[in-house]
């Protein structure tokens, strides 16, 4: 990765411990998923809406829990929705990885991104 500072995201519970692990490790984020914070999770959309802004982290979603509030408030921070529907943890690691350039350029640039199993697409 070049000399910026990596990009800090934050996992939600719909998604696998792995995603955030394999965000760290292949792509250098400064990664975390709910099960990393004290109500693990259990921690409510407004705790990690709160990170988000205070940290400055991409939060990773799969359902649109945190769309409207997005669209509505500009919060949290930035948001990268995962709108593939059902797919195995290995299947969604291939993914990211098949992705990962485009997605770091993408969220280092732009508020939301949606990543399906085929494409990226950038909303405004």
């Amino acid at each position: 990765m070049s000399q910026t500072s990596p990009l800090r995201v934050i996992v939600d519970a719909q998604l696998p411990k792995q995603l955030a692990r394999f965000l760290a490790f292949h792509a250098g984020y400064d990664s975390l998923h709910t099960l990393d914070l004290p109500a693990a999770n259990r921690t409510q959309d407004g705790s990690i809406t709160r990170l988000s802004m205070d940290e400055k982290r991409v939060v990773i979603i799969k359902d649109a829990d945190f769309v409207n509030s997005f669209l509505l408030h500009g919060q949290p921070y930035k948001l990268l929705l995962v709108s593939t529907g059902n797919i195995s943890t290995s299947d969604l690691l291939e993914l990211f990885q098949q992705f990962l350039p485009q997605l770091t350029r993408l969220l280092t640039h732009h508020s939301y991104v949606e990543l399906s199993r085929t494409l990226l697409v950038t909303h405004r």
